[in-house]
């Protein structure tokens, strides 16, 4: 009956703490007592008592102090004190004596009504009272959970120690924050695949999709996720949405640039195939090749669903025309001088534009790849409040449980005349407010929160600069 010489509460309980049971009331189930006593009449001092009052009784604690009271007293006292939800019910015979031998193949019009009823009450009961096993926090233990729990608490056993429900429910939590991750990035990648048509024809629309993915995937981690205190693997996560986000804004670019050259080359045939042949190097020449390389660009920007770097490949492909258009400027005997300049200015007067306009673009870009990381990070930060919030109902609905307990213990045990018993509990009482004047302070849930900041700057932002670096270096 030393539970405590069995098993600890917590990870920092000491061997000579023998009242932990403060602990064990936060997963403990209620206590339920059947009693099949044909004999029993519900009566105490000649007044009829409830099946409840008739529990209670029994569980009454003796003062004397001698060691065979204390051999009375230890077991109430552990179901008292680990048990603060109890419930009695009382069976009656449930058939005639000489039925008795075959009462499991009797049906049950054939047993005695009170019987059936009391049977009825007691399913009731255990059916709408039974709530599900759940871990430190309000997370619910599935079957899975359960196993890898008994494993752990078997390997401790076996290996000699004490088995810690908080220790197990740490180590559990490792195993599981892990595969919540790799099932919350297979979902998204899921998703992604099933949305994502590329190229997008903006930047927007891509982001727009991502953000709609990461959302249903964070919400599967949070499902899944227990105990992550320090945030680790909610921020493992974020990174590995991202990096997969930049992986396919990068294929969204090539696979535009992709569609853009091909686009190109097919329009250009005709002026690539004159260029070769020389028909540009002639009086009158230099005009017929730009109204070619005009009617080139015309129906390329006509052309739909070129994706986001139609722009970028435009502008490639006009610098890449510009020595030519020179060199057919130059051998135009139809122009004076001063029409070639003004022609060469023109030509550069245009690319200056362009390449404003691919720049102005850019910005966007990054403006917008910005704005969905800022909108990821407070998509994160809300659905972690909602969680923790959730915690911290948990959480106080666990300790006021067990503040109750106490105080119920303590004022029995001061009726009954346990002076001694009620005052030891009083230090315990004084900790368990104090623990739970911290969960209900603001800072409780600030702290929680506060992990995930420093990683929005460090992991997210940094990659977006570097990545509008490199695209300002490749032009």
């Amino acid at each position: 009956m030393e539970l405590s010489a069995h098993i600890k509460g917590k990870a920092s309980s000491r061997p000579e703490d023998t009242d932990d049971s403060s602990e064990f009331v936060r997963f403990f189930p209620n206590f339920v007592w059947t009693v099949r006593d044909f004999s029993l009449r519900l009566e105490h001092n000649d007044q009829p008592i409830t099946e409840d009052d008739y529990l209670e009784n029994a569980l009454e604690l003796k003062k004397e102090d001698s060691e065979k009271e204390q051999a009375f007293n230890l077991p109430r006292k552990c179901i008292r004190l680990f048990f603060p939800t109890r419930k009695c019910f009382v069976f009656y015979c449930p058939t005639r004596s000489r039925d008795l031998p075959y009462l499991e193949t009797m049906m049950d019009n054939q047993l005695e009504p009170e019987f059936v009823e009391q049977a009825n009450k007691f399913c009731n009961y255990i059916y709408w009272t039974s709530r599900e096993k759940t871990l430190p926090g309000g997370h619910i233990v599935t079957g899975n959970l359960l196993a890898n729990l008994v494993k752990i608490y078997v390997d401790t056993i076996c290996s000699g120690k004490l088995p810690c429900p908080e220790n197990a429910v740490s180590a559990l939590s490792e195993t599981e924050n892990r595969l919540a991750v790799e099932e919350a990035v297979a979902h998204y990648v899921k998703l992604m695949k099933q949305n994502v048509e590329l190229p997008t024809e903006t930047l927007q629309e891509l982001l727009d999709i991502h953000k709609k993915c990461e959302e249903q995937a964070l919400q599967k981690f949070m499902a899944r996720a227990f105990k992550d205190d320090k945030r680790q693997f909610q921020h493992k996560l974020m990174k590995i949405v991202n990096k997969k986000k930049e992986k396919y804004c990068r294929k969204n670019e090539q696979e535009s640039s992709k569609i853009c050259s091909a686009l190109l080359n097919s329009l250009s045939e005709n002026l690539e195939q004159n260029i070769k042949n020389g028909n540009y190097c002639r009086s009158g020449g230099h005009q017929e090749f730009v109204n070619d390389l005009q009617k080139v660009e015309k129906q390329y920007l006509e052309e739909p669903k070129k994706g986001i770097m139609a722009g970028e490949t435009l502008k490639k492909f006009l610098c890449s025309k510009e020595n030519i258009s020179k060199f057919i400027l130059r051998n135009d005997e139809s122009l004076q001088q001063k029409e070639a300049e003004i022609e060469d200015a023109r030509m550069k007067a245009k690319a200056k534009e362009l390449e404003g306009e691919i720049q102005k673009q850019n910005e966007e870009m990054l403006k917008q790849k910005l704005e969905s990381e800022k909108e990821s990070y407070e998509m994160n930060l809300q659905k972690l409040k909602e969680k923790l919030e959730e915690e911290r109902k948990q959480i106080l609905e666990e300790q006021e449980k067990m503040i109750q307990s106490k105080l119920k213990e303590q004022k029995d045990f001061l009726e009954k005349g346990f002076e001694n018993e009620a005052i030891q509990m009083n230090k315990k009482i004084e900790e368990l407010i104090s623990e739970k004047e911290e969960v209900e302070d603001e800072n409780w849930l600030i702290s929680g929160l506060g992990a995930l900041k420093g990683f929005f700057t460090e992991k997210i932002i940094e990659p977006i600069v570097e990545w509008f670096e490199d695209l300002m270096d490749s032009d």
